[in-house]
């Protein structure tokens, strides 16, 4: 049986089987398919070691689980601001909050709903209309923020969802949902679901790369974040930091060289493999792996963070910070090289954007130093001819409530957090573009139309890539676990 009719063929279920045929791998029986085949039983066999948890890709670097599917996408580079940036101020447009700034929320539109313990004692919820200018761009007539110009020009090449929605209303559960489908740390991070579902494309980088802006300061943003949880530990994000040394102790300590460094690695592997024959731990074959990776990363890693070879044009595009190492524009242009070297999953976190107080003043730093390399990442892919499967998300934990946190005054609002509602935006990797997609009330407060919680949008983003997020699956403590857990149901309205 090929390779890749194997790969879609497990797990064999009734419950598969039905998901298979829908998906048009086959209308025929599984024993007729096998037989077809000319493998019978003993393909069966084949393809469940092939699977199997145990079971390595050719680089012996991870399981090659997938994709189940045609995949639309085959990277993603999660632009991430952390601190939840206001949704009312950038994307979604509320004329209402404007006319009726200063009056109070009607409880009709709060349904008692919870607050947080920053808001709750206050006496009353004054709303706050939007100090920015919104208007409509491109064909598909987005509204778009003043704020967000470079972001603007590029209307018809995004995907505006407006109507998603989470559990958490703190930031450390809220993030962590987001990046892990569960409120509680130690689940898998999505980026090492998608190492652990489709392997690595480059044997000489890791298949999951975080940064973050330096001098960046705002909510904490943990390793655990782009952690690998209960997977192998060969799937967990590889932080890359600005600076001489990208990667911590990567380099060779001065007087060992290459050859020094490579016998001496032959030589631990053989004393990791006696004791793997005596205990049989899948953690000593991961430590093995991650030996290995960076002994290959020494040499690849200095040529993809030197951005000395870049245009001058590339450069202008990302704009006056893309020179600052560690600045998110530079980030976003190391993300755009790493995508052109195979790296499945680039996360880049910015942090930030809790702006509880003076918002007005403060969202427009954040969207000066994001706006325009946000646009050029998407603009610098279509050129390269990378967008179409390269998905771009960019977005944050939760939203911001449409009323004022604390003192409203004439030119000064704050907002507290609001999970009811929220915007993002994606780009490329199969995604429909040159829309907006779900609608909040008059008061941007509840979502009213087409709503996408965030379970939904992960299994979007996964069906991108050719994985049904049912059937990605990893078993644990006696269970079955996946990144949207027991929910999640793919947006099929979001796919071009």
């Amino acid at each position: 049986m090929p390779a890749d009719l194997m790969a879609q063929s497990h797990p064999f279920s009734c419950e598969a089987d039905s998901k298979y045929r829908a998906i048009g791998v086959g209308n025929i029986p599984r024993r007729q398919l096998l037989s077809r085949c000319g493998y019978g039983v003993g393909s069966l066999a084949l393809a469940d070691l092939i699977s199997s948890e145990d079971a390595l890709g050719l680089d012996g670097a991870s399981p090659v689980r997938g994709p189940y599917f045609l995949p639309r996408a085959k990277r993603m580079i999660f632009l991430f601001q952390s601190g939840a940036p206001s949704q009312l101020d950038l994307f979604d447009h509320k004329p209402l909050l404007t006319r009726r700034h200063g009056q109070e929320l009607p409880e009709s539109v709060r349904q008692g709903q919870r607050l947080t313990s920053m808001s709750d004692s206050q006496a009353r919820w004054p709303l706050a209309g939007s100090h920015f200018r919104f208007d409509q761009y491109g064909k598909s007539g987005a509204w778009v923020s003043q704020l967000l110009p470079h972001t603007a020009a590029i209307a018809d090449e995004l995907c505006f969802v407006n109507s998603l929605h989470t559990e958490a209303i703190n930031h450390d559960p809220a993030i962590t949902f987001m990046q892990t489908g569960s409120q509680l740390s130690g689940r898998p991070s999505a980026g090492a679901w998608l190492s652990y579902g489709l392997g690595s494309a480059n044997r000489n980088l890791p298949t999951f790369v975080v940064m973050m802006t330096r001098g960046q300061g705002g909510q904490p943003v943990y390793s655990r974040l782009w952690g690998s949880g209960f997977l192998p530990a060969s799937h967990q994000g590889v932080r890359f930091r600005s600076g001489r040394d990208p990667i911590l102790f990567l380099n060779n300590p001065s007087g060992v060289t290459a050859e020094a460094r490579r016998l001496q690695l032959n030589h631990l592997r053989r004393l990791h493999e006696l004791n793997d024959s005596e205990i049989t731990d899948r953690a000593i074959e991961a430590r093995i792996q991650q030996f290995e990776m960076a002994f290959r990363m020494q040499t690849s890693v200095p040529e993809v963070t030197d951005l000395t070879g870049e245009s001058e044009t590339t450069f202008d595009l990302y704009g006056p910070q893309s020179r600052q190492p560690g600045s998110y524009a530079a980030n976003c242009i190391l993300a755009r090289r790493l995508v052109e070297r195979g790296v499945r999953c680039v996360q880049l976190f910015h942090r930030g954007w809790d702006q509880h107080d003076q918002l007005p003043k403060n969202i427009r730093g954040q969207c000066q130093e994001t706006d325009q390399p946000s646009a050029a990442l998407v603009q610098d892919l279509r050129s390269r001819g990378l967008l179409e499967d390269t998905l771009v998300v960019w977005g944050g934990e939760f939203g911001r409530t449409s009323y004022c946190q604390g003192k409203l005054t004439a030119d000064n609002y704050g907002r507290d957090h609001h999970p009811r509602c929220f915007s993002i935006w994606m780009a490329g990797g199969g995604v429909k573009p040159g829309m907006t997609w779900g609608e909040t009330d008059e008061f941007g407060y509840n979502v009213i139309r087409n709503g996408v919680h965030v379970h939904d949008l992960q299994a979007t983003m996964l069906h991108l890539f050719g994985i049904d997020h049912e059937l990605l699956t990893y078993k644990h403590q006696g269970r079955r676990f996946r990144l949207t857990d027991v929910h999640g149901t793919v947006v099929d309205s979001l796919l071009a």
